[in-house]
C-alpha cells in the first residue's frame, strides 16, 4: 500500500518563467560590471541570481487574511513551515501598527488588506472597512482583485452580448 503524505500544501505557487513577456528583473546591465576590478574584489561573485523567479505568493496572502483575529505566533509558525522564505510574510504584515499599510498592491492588479500585529499579539486588518465594493479599478482593461475577490466589473455577460450584437 502506498504511503500517504499528509503534509500541507505550500503557500506559494511556481509560475512558468520561460514564457514570452516574463520580466526576470535583470538585463544587459551586467555586461558593464563584468571583468571589472570591483567585481574581482567582491567575495560574492556568483553566476546565479539571488532573486527567486517564478514565485506567486497570493496563496500566502489569502491564508494570512483568513487568520485575522488569531494569535500571531501560531499563524506565523504555520506560515513559515509552508514557505521557502519568510520575507513575503512581511510584505503584507507589519509588526508595528504605526508602520502598517491600509492597502498592499501585489503585481499589476491584485490588492490585499494590510495587516498588523496588535499589542496582544493578535493579527488584525489595518483598515477593516475596506471591501471589494468600496474599491475603484485603476483602469477598465484589467481584472482587479481585492483579497481575492474581483472588483470594478459592473457589466454582466448579457450586457456584453447585447453590445456585441448591436455592432
Amino acid at each position: 500500500m502506498a504511503k500517504r503524505d499528509f503534509k500541507k500544501k505550500p503557500l506559494y505557487r511556481s509560475v512558468n518563467t520561460r514564457t514570452h513577456g516574463v520580466d526576470h528583473g535583470y538585463g544587459s546591465d551586467y555586461r558593464y560590471q563584468r571583468n571589472t576590478k570591483r567585481e574581482a574584489k567582491s567575495p560574492d561573485t556568483s553566476v546565479h541570481s539571488k532573486h527567486r523567479h517564478g514565485r506567486d505568493y497570493k496563496p500566502l496572502f489569502k491564508f494570512l487574511i483568513s487568520k485575522v483575529g488569531q494569535d500571531w505566533d501560531d499563524v506565523f509558525s504555520e506560515a513559515v513551515e509552508r514557505l521557502d522564505t519568510q520575507e513575503p510574510i512581511f510584505w503584507i504584515v507589519s509588526l508595528d501598527a504605526g508602520d502598517a499599510k491600509d492597502l498592499v498592491r501585489y503585481g499589476e492588479s491584485s490588492f490585499f488588506s494590510g495587516l498588523f500585529v496588535d499589542a496582544e499579539g493578535i493579527l488584525q486588518k489595518t483598515d477593516p472597512t475596506l471591501t471589494a465594493e468600496t474599491m475603484e479599478p485603476l483602469c477598465h482593461c484589467c481584472t482587479h482583485t481585492f483579497d481575492g475577490e474581483v472588483f470594478g466589473i459592473t457589466k454582466t455577460l448579457e450586457d456584453f452580448k447585447r453590445e456585441w450584437a448591436q455592432r
